[in-house]
């Protein structure tokens, strides 16, 4: 009879448990909130091995050893037109779950300097701000130029159509700085144009070209092996530690507080998604920043911590829009 009630106890139970809609095992996607049902396509602006694909392809591997998503996240390299490709890209695939983008500062300067894209960066869903990437002047470690002094005579003596500034892409971030560098020193240089940073950190390895404006990532490993030589920063005196710390500023050097230039480090998904995805997207991203990878990778890579979501990082977007307008118009590249 003690056996029989037992049973008849764990019966009721369990039919309780199914009128409620509870079950005992692990919790369903509505309880978990959503989740991804195929591999993410992870859309990088930009061509391989240079700092934005480092980076994200870093970062998807933080996500993969961790077990932080799912589903595996898929980077795809889209750099055509600095960008274009991935912005359009981008837009086309309104409302889909499965699309994220690893964005660098050609996400305002290309729709500025192509307009006819269409692009509104203020509709896409804003996911998060995991950093600011930094610039610093780079040349050959066999070079006699030590300083930006030095580097200014060289450049002057050489004559704009015999050095070579390499840089990705034009009319993005490294012709920007590039053209800051011409601007403050009053010089002139041949600016040559590659798909990705790490191709141009090879060449300056390579001597192909005659300096560079690498972001750290781009060249910390030449520099570690001897191969290169930074010059000076184009950030405010003490953003930086470590290393990358103990490469002066502009500023430092007495050239002023105007040589400052950063790289933002975000990532966006399409418009038209649901609170639910991008509170997914955010949280995965979230438990990347707070893992000791990426607080380590920002400390020897050279970059400025700075998480940002949401609306905010939405009005980030727009006013650095804006910022960059007015660098175009200042360089001549748009009315």
């Amino acid at each position: 009879m003690k056996r029989l009630a037992t049973s008849l106890m764990l019966g009721l139970g369990a039919a309780l448990i199914l009128a409620l809609g509870v079950t005992t095992g692990p919790r369903d996607a509505a309880a978990q909130g959503w989740e991804p049902k195929k591999p993410v396509e992870f859309v990088i602006m930009a061509g391989k091995g240079g700092g934005a694909d480092r980076l994200s392809r870093f970062i998807q591997g933080i996500i993969e050893k961790h077990g932080f998503a799912s589903k595996p996240f898929v980077p795809v390299n889209k750099g055509g037109g600095s960008g274009a490709e991935a912005l359009v890209y981008l837009k086309q695939h309104k409302g889909d779950p499965h699309v994220i983008m690893a964005t660098l500062n050609s996400y305002y300067l290309t729709p500025l300097r192509q307009p006819d894209l269409g692009i509104d960066i203020s509709k896409f869903t804003p996911i998060t701000r995991m950093a600011e990437d930094t610039f610093q002047l780079w040349v050959h470690a066999d070079s006699d130029i030590k300083t930006v002094d030095d580097y200014v005579k060289a450049v002057k003596k050489a004559g704009a159509a015999n050095w070579k500034m390499g840089g990705t892409g034009t009319g993005i971030e490294d012709s920007l700085v590039t053209a800051m560098l011409e601007k403050k020193f009053g010089i002139k240089v041949t600016y040559i144009p590659y798909k990705g940073g790490g191709t141009v950190a090879k060449e300056l390895i390579g001597k192909h070209i005659d300096s560079t404006v690498n972001n750290p990532s781009e060249q910390a490993g030449f520099w570690e092996a001897g191969k290169s030589r930074p010059l000076a920063s184009f950030t405010p005196k003490g953003k930086l530690s470590g290393r990358f710390g103990e490469i002066p500023t502009f500023e430092e050097l007495g050239y002023g507080t105007d040589m400052v230039y950063y790289m933002q480090r975000s990532f966006i998904a399409p418009e038209g998604i649901d609170k639910d995805v991008q509170a997914f997207y955010v949280g995965v991203f979230e438990k990347v920043y707070k893992s000791d990878e990426w607080q380590d990778y920002m400390k020897k890579k050279g970059m400025v911590p700075g998480w940002l979501t949401g609306t905010a990082l939405t009005e980030y977007f727009v006013a650095e829009l804006e910022a960059h307008r007015k660098l175009l118009q200042d360089a001549g590249e748009i009315q």
